[in-house]
This record gives structure tokens, sequence and C-alpha cells, in this order.
């Protein structure tokens, strides 16, 4: 009976240290920075200070040490150094192109909230301001920031001017420079723990107006929170008008044309070594979402499965166009940007002729497309590809029957015609060959595609799991590229080069491959929804 007693305090004392042991995990779990990769998307505070009709905001809705911190943990242990000052330099090259030193002037005070807007001052004008929003950690951070930011320009022979507007506190001078000329800056301190930077006075004081009005800032925006709410998790948040979504994001000018698109709310959130954006393309009624990307129909869904099982041979660019003849902008650009330079006459009758869907892959030996083997009819392509000089006919090759070549016949160049007085003889070069195999037809750039999807055992099983990975599996548009071809696609990439400048590195050897994905958003008829998918090394 006296052990009881005993056991009893041994059991209390085990159950405290696993209660504390428990807590101390849960705080260390809170504070780590893989927290980034399930954070609670919320609406930014400092999205009350930004027009509706920004062209361009970002939310980054963490401190600048937990992006670092996160790089370096999911690092290979041999890359963590190199990971983890990458995006320093990123960060702090951001924060030096407005004229700041982040280690000594943002990291003792700056908190888990930070905001960039892109401003015009004329509307659907390109931006020409910049509003920054920084949240402290504590009530003297900003205060102390502010104090210590105007002397040492006012040192270094800055005129100052302070004045009030709305109540609140503004100084103004000569900040960054641009060049060797230092451009306009204005600051405010919003509630002790707020501060405000702009690239000027007017457009601080546009954005205290329109912080007083709930009609013109996203925070109000019922647009802006249905979106926050529905894409539900991320570490950043952004927004994109037509005028910004071109030169800033690169998408075509068939859907950023006026009346396409109304803008853009997409989140980011890193996923082990991945960073996926997922988007919500708001779109006006003229562009007809309902009609632009129809649900797939069963029939449609079985022809692309059995595309995907019988792809054979290796891939560097995979992509799967449910519909192509509905939206002709999701496979346009995917053409122009995947092709390689020369013909593209064949893939492009082929994709505009076929109801849909389109396997396309692109290997070391060519292009690829995967069609229905009566999507479209062959016979209906020999017209207009003789009009740019393709010439039909059938070729005769061992096990298949039904192999169909386009060719061309070409003169000789006048450098390698022959010495002799007779004519020289054409030269036909091959533009590209069909062959069907039972209900799937296989279009190839040359022969040896198309011998290797035949005869090939082996398929493209890291882009097969790229495009699973989107988790989009009746998306119209899916498309997966490996690294060398990620790698070229965002160097042409206005944005990538900007970020790279900023990173003072180049930023593309890290890419390990890029996925993107596109289908109809959760209000039918009136967004569309855009996944990417950026694996880095």
């Amino acid at each position: 009976m006296k052990a009881r007693p005993f056991l009893a305090v041994v059991l209390a004392a085990v159950l405290l240290l696993l209660s504390l042991a428990a807590g101390g995990w849960w705080l260390v779990l809170q504070r780590s920075p893989l927290q980034l990769q399930h954070q609670a998307l919320v609406s930014p505070r400092a999205a009350r200070f930004v027009p509706r009709q920004a062209a361009l905001s970002l939310y980054w809705l963490s401190d600048g040490e937990q992006p670092v911190g996160y790089a370096r943990a999911v690092a290979p242990p041999r890359q963590r150094r190199q990971a983890a000052e990458a995006v320093a330099r990123l960060r702090d090259g951001g924060f030096a192109a407005a004229g700041l030193d982040y280690p000594s002037e943002l990291a003792p005070w700056l908190g888990r909230e930070l905001g960039l807007a892109l401003l015009a001052s004329e509307p659907g004008a390109a931006p020409d301001g910049w509003l920054l929003a920084l949240r402290s950690r504590d009530a003297d951070g900003a205060r102390r920031f502010l104090q210590r930011f105007w002397q040492t320009r006012s040192l270094a022979g800055t005129d100052l001017q302070i004045s009030s507007y709305r109540g609140m506190g503004l100084i103004s001078g000569r900040g960054a420079l641009v060049g060797t000329t230092p451009v306009p800056i204005a600051t405010a301190l919003i509630n002790d723990d707020f501060v405000l930077i702009a690239s000027g006075r007017g457009v601080l004081e546009q954005a205290l107006d329109v912080s007083q009005i709930d009609e013109l800032n996203q925070a109000a925006s019922p647009r802006f929170q249905q979106a926050v709410q529905q894409l539900g998790e991320g570490a950043a948040l952004l927004t994109a008008r037509p005028e910004a979504l071109g030169p800033w994001l690169g998408l075509p000018a068939s859907l950023t044309a006026p009346g396409a698109i109304q803008e853009l709310v997409a989140s980011l959130r890193p996923e082990g070594r991945t960073l996926v954006l997922d988007g919500l393309l708001q779109l006006s009624q003229e562009a007809g979402a309902a009609e632009a990307l129809p649900a797939t129909t069963p029939a449609a869904a079985a022809t692309a499965a059995a595309l995907l099982e019988s792809l054979q041979g290796p891939s560097d660019s995979l992509a799967l166009v449910q519909r192509p003849s509905a939206w002709p902008a999701l496979w346009q650009p995917l053409l122009a940007a995947v092709l390689p330079a020369g013909d593209q006459s064949l893939p492009a009758l082929v994709v505009a002729g076929d109801t849909g869907p389109v396997l396309w892959s692109e290997g070391r030996q060519g292009w690829l497309l995967g069609t229905a083997v009566d999507q479209p009819d062959p016979a209906e392509l020999d017209g207009p590809l003789a009009a740019q000089g393709l010439i039909a006919a059938p070729l005769p090759v061992e096990g298949d029957a039904s192999v169909r070549v386009w060719t061309r016949l070409e003169a000789p160049q006048a450098g390698r015609r022959p010495a002799r007085t007779e004519p020289a003889q054409l030269q036909a070069s091959l533009a590209g060959a069909r062959s069907s195999q039972g209900r799937l037809a296989w279009w190839g750039q040359n022969l040896a595609v198309l011998q290797d999807q035949r005869d090939a055992r082996q398929p493209p099983r890291p882009r097969l799991e790229q495009l699973a990975s989107l988790d989009l599996v009746q998306a119209p548009l899916q498309w997966a590229m490996a690294d060398q071809r990620a790698q070229a696609l965002l160097q042409r990439w206005t944005t990538w080069r900007l970020l790279s400048g900023l990173a003072g590195q180049p930023l593309a050897g890290a890419v390990q491959g890029l996925g993107l994905g596109v289908e109809a958003g959760p209000d039918a008829g009136a967004t569309v929804h855009v996944r990417a998918q950026l694996g880095f090394g």
C-alpha cells in the first residue's frame, strides 16, 4: 500500500515533464522558419494604405530573417550557407533599391509584415511611384528608426520638410540615389508601430487619403478579402492589375489587353525546396471565363490519361492541353515559349485543329505531340501545309505502316552547289511525321522521336511527377519543365532578371524545375485559378 503514493508521485512527475517537453517543442515549432509552409493567409494591415488601383502590390507576412532561416533549413547540408546568403542578398538588394540598409537600419526592429506597392500618378498609366509599409516589433522601434533615418540624411546635407497631413506628421526630403541623383522620399509614422515610406510627398498623401476611405483601399475590397479567404495559406500576398501583368509578370498581350483581366490576387508559399504560387485571375464579363475554360468531358479525361500512360522516352518539357480550340490564348504562348527556332507550322496546325486533349513533349530528339487518332484528320492538314511548301507522303516503316511524313523541297545554298554546269538537284528536308497507335496518334519533329515513342520502355517519370504534384488533374493546361528548360524560360522574364540584379548574382542556376497549371476558379465564369511551382536544388 505504501508503494501507491510513491508511484502516484512518479507518474505525476513524468506527466509534468512530458507536458513541459510538449510545450517546449510547441514553442520551438511556432518559432521555426518551417512554419512558412503552413502559414495562414491574413489580410495585411498595410493594405489599408494601398489604393485599389495600384498596379502591383506585394505583402510579405514574416520578418526579414525567417526566409533566410527557411532557406538554410531546407537546403542540402553542403549548400545551406550559400542558400541562406543568396536569400539574404536578395532581401538586402530589395531594400537597397529603396535607399535602405537592412542590416543596420531595419534588422533591429522590423516585424512580421512588409508591404510594397507600385503606384501610377494617372489611372491606367505605367507605375511611376512606390510605397513601402514596414511594421515594427515594438512601440519604440519604428520611432527610433525614423529619428536615425532622417538624422543621417540631414547630416549628409538633405533639406528636411516637416508638416502635418490628416493629423499625421510627415517628413520629406531627398533619399535614395538613382545613379548620382537623390530622389524625393517621404515618411510617416502610424500608431507608433507602422512606418510608411514613399517616393515623394504626393504618393504618401495618396496613401493616407485612401486609408480613410474604405471604397478606395485594398483592405476593404470585397474581392480582395474573398481572394484571401479562398487562397487560404501563404507567406506572401501579391496583387497585380493589367498595366503590371504584362511588363512585370510576363503574361501575353492576348490576356492583358484592356477588358480581358481585371486583377490577379496570388499567394506565395514554400513547400520544401519548392516555391508555390496560387493565383486567382479576375476576368471581366467580356472575357467569358465560363466559355473559355469549359469543363473536361469524361471522354477527354480518358484520352488525356491514355496519352500520359502511353508516353515513352525522356522529356525536358511536358504539357497537357485539354481544350486547345476553346482558348487559344492558353496554347499559343506555350508553343511560342517551347518550340525551337525554325518551322512551327505543323505543330501549330495540329493544336489549332484539335478539340483536345493534346500532349506536348520535347526532348533531345525534338518535339512530340500526342492526340486522339482522329484529332485532327491528317488529310485536313495537307492543304494548309502545302501552302507553306510542305508535301505529304506515306512512308513505309518496318513494323508500322501508318507513318506519314511532311517534307520541304529546297534548293542547295549557293556556296554548297557543285561546280558542274548541270542544274542543282532539289533537297528534301523532313518537317514532321505522324504515326498512329491504336486510338492515339503521335506527331513528331522527326522519325527518331517516333522511334523512341514506339520502342522506349521508360516513361518520363520526373515530368509526370511534376504534373501530378500540381494536383490539377482536369486543368485545361498543365505544363512541367526540367531544369535547363525552366532556366532558359526564366532568364527571358523581365522580373526574373530584376530579381537577379537585386541579388547581385544569377539566380537561374539554382532552379531545378518549373510546373504550371491553369483551371477554372472557384467562382464559375468569373475567375481563373493559376498554380505555379518553382523547384530549387
